[in-house]
C-alpha cells in the first residue's frame, strides 16, 4: 500500500464536525478503493463495503424509501453481518455510479448523522451518458448534502514518495528552488533517473506496484494497456450505441494529435472530414471519464486565465503520462531510460509536464499566436500569469523572450523554462530541471 495524499483529505474530513458524505471521483484504477478501504480499517470499529458493479443486487437496498432506517434494515437484512454504531460504523459505497438512488440517499444520511459514508465513483461524469432504459437514471443528485474529491492516479511527488525520498531531501529541493541555486550534483542524477522512470510507469497503482514488485517493464506495459483496454470497454458499457465507435476512434487518435507539431486537437486527425459537431460529444466523454485533460488557447497571457481561455482551440493530454507511453510504439520506454529526452518533445514531454500539473489541481492552459509564436503552457503563479515553455535541452527560448520584451502588450515579466539541466537565471527566466514542476504549488 502506498501513500496517498488523499489519507490526509480523509482524515481531514472525518475529524470536521457535522461533515457530509464524501463523494470520491476519479478514473478507474486510480487507487480509490484501496486508499477508502485502508482509510477505514485504521479509524473506523465497524465497516460496511457494498459494490454496486460486484453486487447488483445491492441495488434493491435502495429501492423503496430513502430514509436511513429503511435503507439500514435493508442493509442488516441482506447483509447479516453489517452493524450500524453510531460514530463507529463507515458505510463504503463502491462504483456508485450503477446505483444513483444511493446516491440520492446521502440526503438522507446527512440529516440523520449517525454514521459516516464514502462513497466511489469512477464513471460519475458520464452518468448522463447511460443508455436509456436504465430506469433509474432520473435519480436525483443530493446538491448541499455531498462532498466531492477529485482523485487522481499517483502524482509525481507520491511516485518519489514510494521510491524512498525523504522529508529532508524535499526541504533540500525547495531550498535550492527558493534560493535559485544548482542542486548537488548526486541528487539531481537521482532526482532524473526517477523521473525518466516515472514517465514510462506513471500513477497507476497497480503499474507502479509492479514496478516494484518484479522489475519489469513488460508487465508493467501488460498492465497499462490493460487498463486502456478496460476503458474502450466502458465506452461501450455507458455509451450510447451510436456514440460508441466515435468515442473509440476520438480516443485512438490522442497519440497522433501529440506527435505533431501544432498539437492542437484537429477532429479531421480522426478521420478524414470529420466535424467538430459529430465528436465533441465524444472528447466529452473521455474528458469526463477521468482520462485526459484539455489544454485552453488563451486569447491574451493576462488573469484571469479561464476567463481568456478560447474554448474551441485546445490540445488534449492523457491524464496520465504511463498511460501515454503504454499507446505508443514498442521500444518508446526503451529510448526514454536512454535518456533521449529529445524524442520525448513531441508526444511525451509536454505531457509529461500536463500530468504533474494535471495532479496537482491545476487547470491547463497555453498561448499560441497566427504569428508562430507559442508558449508550452501558462499558470497562475505567486499572482501573475507565468508563462512556461518546455525545453528538452538547453535551447533558444524566442517565443518566450519575445513575450517578455513586450510587457506592455503580454503583461508578463517573468517565466519559467522547464527541462533537463538544472536550476540556473538569465534575466528573466528561471530554468529549473523537470523534476521540479511539482513544486509550482503557489497561485
Amino acid at each position: 500500500m502506498f501513500k496517498r495524499k488523499i489519507e490526509k483529505i480523509l482524515l481531514e474530513w472525518k475529524t470536521r464536525i457535522n461533515h457530509n458524505p464524501l463523494v470520491i471521483k476519479g478514473c478507474r484504477q486510480c487507487g480509490k478503493t484501496s486508499s477508502v478501504v485502508s482509510f477505514a480499517k485504521a479509524n473506523y470499529k465497524h465497516i460496511i463495503y457494498i459494490d454496486f458493479h460486484e453486487h447488483e443486487e445491492y441495488k434493491d437496498f435502495f429501492a423503496g424509501a430513502l430514509n436511513t432506517d429503511t435503507i439500514i434494515l435493508n442493509i442488516t437484512i441482506g447483509m447479516p453481518d453489517a452493524k450500524f454504531v453510531p460514530g463507529q460504523t463507515c458505510l463504503i459505497l463502491d462504483e456508485i455510479q450503477e446505483c444513483p438512488r444511493a446516491r440520492s440517499s446521502l440526503k438522507f444520511f446527512a440529516l440523520d448523522g449517525r454514521y459516516d459514508v464514502i462513497c466511489i465513483g469512477s464513471l460519475l461524469g458520464v452518468s448522463g451518458y447511460k443508455l436509456p432504459d436504465k430506469t433509474d437514471e432520473q435519480a436525483s443528485i443530493p446538491v448541499g448534502f455531498e462532498e466531492i474529491i477529485n482523485m487522481y492516479p499517483m502524482d509525481f511527488e507520491e511516485w518519489l514518495w514510494a521510491n524512498g525520498v525523504q522529508p529532508q531531501h524535499f526541504d533540500y529541493l525547495s531550498q535550492c528552488f527558493e534560493r535559485q541555486e544548482p542542486v548537488n550534483e548526486a541528487i539531481h542524477r537521482r532526482m532524473r533517473e526517477l523521473l525518466l522512470k516515472y514517465m514510462i510507469v506513471g500513477g497507476m497503482p497497480a503499474a507502479v506496484s509492479a514496478f516494484f514488485t518484479f522489475n519489469d517493464m513488460n508487465r508493467v506495459q501488460a498492465i497499462q494497456r490493460n487498463i486502456i483496454d478496460t476503458y474502450k470497454d466502458d465506452m461501450i458499457k455507458y455509451a450510447s450505441r451510436h456514440d460508441q465507435p466515435l468515442i473509440k476512434e476520438c480516443f485512438e487518435s490522442i497519440p497522433a494529435q501529440l506527435a505533431r507539431e501544432n498539437k492542437k486537437f484537429t477532429y479531421s486527425i480522426i478521420r478524414n472530414n470529420a466535424r467538430a459537431s459529430q465528436y465533441q460529444g465524444s472528447l466529452q466523454w473521455i474528458e469526463d471519464a477521468g482520462i485526459i485533460r484539455r489544454c485552453y488557447n488563451l486569447r491574451i497571457t493576462e488573469l484571469p486565465l479561464d476567463g481568456n481561455a478560447i474554448k474551441d482551440s485546445f490540445k488534449v493530454y492523457m491524464a496520465d503520462i504511463g498511460l501515454l507511453v503504454s499507446m505508443l510504439e514498442e521500444g518508446t520506454a526503451w529510448s526514454i531510460m536512454q535518456g533521449n529526452m529529445l524524442g520525448c518533445k513531441g508526444a511525451i514531454f509536454e505531457n509529461l509536464v500536463a500530468d504533474i500539473f494535471g495532479k496537482m489541481g491545476r487547470k491547463l492552459y497555453y498561448f499560441k499566436k497566427n504569428s508562430g509564436l507559442e508558449i508550452d503552457f501558462v499558470i497562475r503563479y505567486k499572482g501573475e500569469c507565468c508563462p512556461i515553455e518546455c525545453k528538452a535541452s538547453t535551447g533558444n527560448s524566442k517565443s518566450l523572450k519575445t513575450i517578455l520584451k513586450h510587457p506592455e502588450h503580454y503583461h508578463v515579466t517573468h517565466a519559467i523554462k522547464l527541462g533537463d539541466y538544472n536550476i540556473g537565471k538569465s534575466n528573466s527566466i528561471l530554468t529549473l530541471p523537470l523534476y521540479m514542476a511539482f513544486i509550482l504549488t503557489e497561485y
